[in-house]
Formats: C-alpha cells, structure tokens, sequence
C-alpha cells in the first residue's frame, strides 16, 4: 500500500489532446554494415610513437517507407596513421526506423537529417569504441557530431553544384 497520490504530477491536459506535437519514435535500430582492418597488427599495437592522425567521415541518408515509417543511415568512418603508415580503418553504416508525427513537410527534412542522427549517433558511437578496443587499441571515442552544421554543409554544397 502507498500513500502517494496516484494523480499527483498527471498531466492537465485531457487525455484524447496528449501527444499531438511533434514526435519521433524509434521503432528499430540495427547495424546495416560494418568493417574493421588492422593491416599492421600486431606490429602496430606497440606502444610508442608520434600520435595517430584520425581521418573522419559522416554522412547521414534518409528514405521514407511504404509503411508510413522512415529508415535513416548513419555512416561513420575513422582511419587512422602515422607516418609509417595506416593503423586502423573502420567503417559503420548504423540504421534506424523511425515514426515521425506532427512535423510539417517542409521541417520533414531536417528532421530526418539532424534530430534522427543525434539518436542514432550514442549507439555508434559505442560500436566504434568497441571494435577498436577490439582490435587492440584504446576504445576510439568519437567526438560529439553537429549534426545540424553537417546539415547545412551539405545544404550549402548542394547549392554550389546546382548554381554551377
């Protein structure tokens, strides 16, 4: 038994009105490809030398459904080197489905290009760690993306290509 109100913190609102807003919901999330070359293990994995340079890539794809629903693609590429030559290359393609409601189709877009990336990006971000700690190396954290800054490059990109 609890002496807690069970309405205490409900919502005002009446019940039929609750989540007519915009939403994203995540129905699945799921590794579409994935790769991971050591070309140079075990030499490689010798500690010492200068600090790897880290070549970055990110991309994000979107489509809708027959279903009403949408699958968005979140590529991440890391390649790592020094002088003497490559470390670690690895490469994700991480998937979602996502239901969006409430969002107008002009806003539709940046939706699936920006909002739906930031909750995929934690669970590839994790997979990356892990497969390079896999490989021998200290777990490859990824930096925090501006998935919105990736956006609007890819925008203004696209602007220049149609223009010339």
């Amino acid at each position: 038994m609890t002496d807690i109100d069970a309405g205490a913190g409900a919502p005002e609102q009446p019940l039929d009105q609750i989540g007519e807003g915009p939403g994203i919901r995540i129905l699945a999330q799921f590794v579409r490809d994935l790769s991971f070359e050591n070309p140079r293990a075990p030499e490689a994995l010798r500690g010492g030398g200068a600090q790897p340079q880290i070549d970055l890539g990110v991309e994000m794809n979107a489509r809708g459904r027959e279903d009403g629903l949408f699958e968005v693609d979140l590529k991440l590429s890391a390649k790592a080197g020094r002088e003497d030559g490559p470390l670690f290359v690895v490469e994700l393609l991480y998937g979602g489905v996502f239901q969006i409601s409430g969002v107008p189709a002009e806003q539709m877009e940046p939706v699936l290009l920006i909002e739906c990336p930031r909750f995929l990006f934690p669970f590839a971000r994790r997979i990356i760690a892990d497969v390079s700690s896999d490989g021998g190396y200290p777990p490859f954290l990824l930096d925090p993306i501006d998935f919105a800054g990736v956006y609007a490059a890819r925008k203004a990109q696209e602007g220049e290509v149609g223009h010339a």
